[in-house]
């Protein structure tokens, strides 16, 4: 069957736009072929700095016949009608019908329809010019005086379509003056000239031969094998990075590996500047000396040129750039270290972290008052706990880290321990915006983990307070994974701390930021009406107003609250905190849901009252799901639901609500005595194995419920006759409900 080969060739297109615009190329076609009965084996794109093409394999020569009934109007029906029937049909004359009868309808006309289906490369040629006009790339533009907007000028199309043993023909269409053709062009340099192509295997194999490699992963596999040999011959190793390989494989049509060097006085700088240094001003890879571990004086850069001269004056040109950008690399590192991160710390109270939220000054301040809170229960020395908190983010005003943002936290601990900062202290700079990802670790040791804690409790803490919460699939401030650290960070290293408390020491103190900002915008205000009308008692009034009388004894010290328990703060801070938990129980869900666990049995713990210890309360889920897959748990859940349901419907019935405890005088049956006493045996044996956090004691004090429960629906009716039985009765199935809610809600729990 014939293939359709399609080529776009222009100037240099971005590389961080190439592999999308090559699956763009391959679903635009592919979906019009298919939406016109054009049934395709199979397609690939590929994809050059300067071409991007799509081969599709096993299409038909030509559409499929189309034969159609159209149903028309009743024999003698009014002329408007015949002809608007006549037309719709593609008929001349009413005597091209059919007629065709019905007992119950009478005569009416049908168009027998054949529509012949039309050439493949015809029907190509009708829709490709409207793909190539309104391709999505992320920015285009228009040159010359055309109206085609592209990445980059366009220069020539290629579409051809043929078998393999026949000669291709070329589809006829044009896009703003450029004519499909079977011309394409080799490498810029080194073999410019203009190729004549027929299909797949002949356009690969003369490109090749032009100094093309035009498949994008073996591009990338040519780059990652020769620049390997190249470090083993000097006795080094490539410190591979699949990004920069992407991006590299995207700049190259012929690629040629290389190795430069700089001066080993570089290598005081630690090797992730080096690194990044490199990376982002030349697109180069760096090396590491087996031996010693660090980074050697080399580079790996990739060329798209065989230079006559083995590539001397490239690598020279390289090496240039690169002992220049190191110089500045080493400036920086120099300064920051001379300055000392501690002299950073002031210059934060002039920097807002938001406009709703206050400086990044207020900000740490808040950290290290949460920080402090945790320490002793995660184990961290409260001393280097505060001390960590307070300097964490000091990198953020370091000139490295001001040139590349991405290595904030790790220079933090480079600086931290080149001034002789506690090892703790250190850690905990870098370590404190872990985990930054799934597949990121955590941190574990203690003074990192209250660190890290505090900054993602502050985050959350702030944003929920101000209303900006994450909404649908937006979460700009990265809310969500903030809350995924938590869990994790609680949940792998065996935390124990009560987030509802924690969330509302959080929000407390973000009120406190808040209420200062408002406090000094009423003293400004209170000085400027004073000032002006000579009057500061009136100035004072307003403030007082402005601020809902929480005014400071001190001006000079307006974060002197403390808003946990002022009663005009309370329910902000109440409802936060029930508000952020919902939020976990949410992203423990996912987070559990990830590792196997069943989201139900989230929720059926989650809702208890008081239930906000993570660790605990996956200890707790855990058992129950393992006591849920015996046939204890099985039946005991079965016969739960009978008596929920049937108190339900009673109650629904009534108007009111059966709540126990039962009435022992009213217990009539054997069967039921026995219920009651096995429940209240269960209460106290659930609620001591709860208080010890033995889980499974307390699932097994539950399964003892099995039996009685069964007996009591074998041999019980609840709906007695009489009204005082009855009621006993159905506050006994209460009682079941109420057992069973020392370990979880039941109600929740599916299947």
């Amino acid at each position: 069957m014939p293939d359709l080969l399609l080529e776009l060739f222009s100037e240099e297109i971005p590389a961080r736009m190439q592999a999308q615009a090559a699956e763009n190329l391959k679903k635009l076609v592919t979906d019009a072929l298919v939406e016109r009965g054009l049934l395709y084996e199979g397609a690939k794109a590929f994809v050059t700095p300067r071409r991007l093409a799509l081969v599709v394999h096993g299409l038909p020569g030509k559409q499929a016949d189309q034969h159609e009934e159209k149903k028309g109007p009743r024999v003698g029906a009014p002329e408007a009608a015949l002809a608007g029937f006549l037309k719709s049909a593609g008929l001349e004359s009413i005597e091209q019908a059919h007629v065709h009868s019905d007992p119950k309808k009478g005569d009416f006309y049908v168009a027998h329809i054949h529509r012949a289906g039309r050439p493949t490369p015809e029907v190509i040629a009708e829709f490709m010019p409207q793909i190539i006009r309104t391709f999505p790339w992320p920015k285009s533009m228009r040159w010359g005086s055309g109206s085609l907007r592209w990445v980059r000028p366009l220069h020539s199309i290629v579409c051809t379509f043929g078998t393999e043993v026949d000669e291709p023909e070329v589809v006829p269409f044009e896009v703003d003056g450029i004519k499909a053709s079977n011309i394409t062009y080799g490498h810029r340099f080194l073999a410019p000239q203009a190729i004549s192509v027929k299909r797949l295997d002949d356009w690969m194999a003369k490109l090749e031969a032009a100094k093309v490699v035009v498949d994008r992963e073996r591009r990338k596999d040519i780059i990652l094998n020769d620049a390997k040999d190249l470090a083993l011959a000097r006795g080094l190793e490539l410190v591979e990075d699949e990004g920069l390989l992407e991006e590299v494989a995207g700049l190259v049509e012929w690629p040629v590996v290389l190795m430069g060097e700089f001066e080993e006085r570089f290598l005081d700088i630690p090797d992730e500047v080096i690194r990044a240094t490199i990376r982002a001003n030349q697109k180069c890879f760096v090396l590491k000396d087996p031996k010693t571990g660090r980074l050697a004086n080399r580079f790996i850069l990739i060329s798209n040129l065989v230079a006559h001269d083995g590539g001397k004056a490239i690598v020279a040109g390289n090496g240039r750039v690169i002992r220049a950008r190191l110089s500045d690399a080493k400036f920086f590192w120099d300064t920051d270290r001379a300055n000392g991160l501690e002299k950073n710390l002031p210059k934060f109270a002039q920097i807002t972290f938001h406009e709703k939220l206050g400086s990044q000054q207020a900000r740490i301040e808040r950290i290290v008052r949460l920080a402090k809170v945790l320490a002793p229960k995660v184990g961290a020395d409260a001393a280097l706990t505060e001390q960590a908190a307070l300097v964490a983010k000091a990198d953020l005003l370091t000139e490295v880290v001001g040139e590349f943002p991405e290595l904030q936290g790790l220079m933090g601990r480079y600086y931290a321990a080149g001034e002789g900062m506690p090892a703790e202290v250190a850690a905990a700079s870098e370590e404190h915006y872990k985990p930054q990802g799934p597949g990121d670790r955590v941190p574990t040791a203690p003074v990192s983990i209250a660190v890290a804690l505090a900054d993602k409790i502050d985050t959350l803490a702030g944003f929920w307070a101000i209303d900006e919460k994450p909404t649908g699939s937006k979460d700009p401030y990265a809310l969500r994974r903030a809350a995924l650290g938590i869990i994790r960070i609680i949940l792998e290293n065996g935390v124990r701390v009560r987030l509802g408390d924690l969330f509302r020491l959080g929000v407390s103190g973000v009120l406190e930021t808040i209420q200062s900002l408002d406090v000094e915008a009423a003293l400004q205000l209170s000085k400027h009406i004073g000032e002006q009308t000579g009057r500061m008692d009136l100035g004072e009034d307003v403030a007082t107003r402005l601020t809902g009388n929480i005014v400071p004894d001190d001006p000079e010290d307006v974060n002197s609250f403390v808003f946990l328990d002022h009663p005009r703060f309370r329910s902000k801070i109440d409802s936060c905190a029930t508000d952020l938990l919902s939020f976990f129980a949410d992203r423990l869900k996912v987070h559990l849901r990830d590792h196997g666990a069943r989201f139900d049995l989230v929720d059926a713990v989650f809702a208890l009252e008081g239930q906000d210890d993570l660790f605990q309360l996956v200890n707790r889920m855990t058992s129950l799901a393992r006591f849920l897959e015996t046939e204890d748990g099985k039946n005991l859940l079965a016969g739960y639901r009978r008596a929920v349901n049937i108190l339900r419907i009673e109650e629904k019935k009534d108007g009111r609500a059966y709540a126990g405890p039962t009435n022992a005088t009213l217990l009539k049956l054997a069967e039921e005595e026995k219920l009651a006493s096995a429940i209240e045996d269960v209460k106290g044996r659930v609620a001591r194995a709860v208080a010890a956090e033995d889980f499974e004691a307390a699932m097994t004090a539950l399964a003892d419920l099995r039996g009685p429960v069964d007996s009591f629906f074998d041999a019980v009716t609840v709906n007695a006759p009489e009204a005082e039985l009855r009621e006993n009765r159905l506050k006994l199935l209460d009682e079941i409900r109420a057992a069973t809610r020392g370990i979880a809600d039941f109600d929740r729990i599916e299947g």
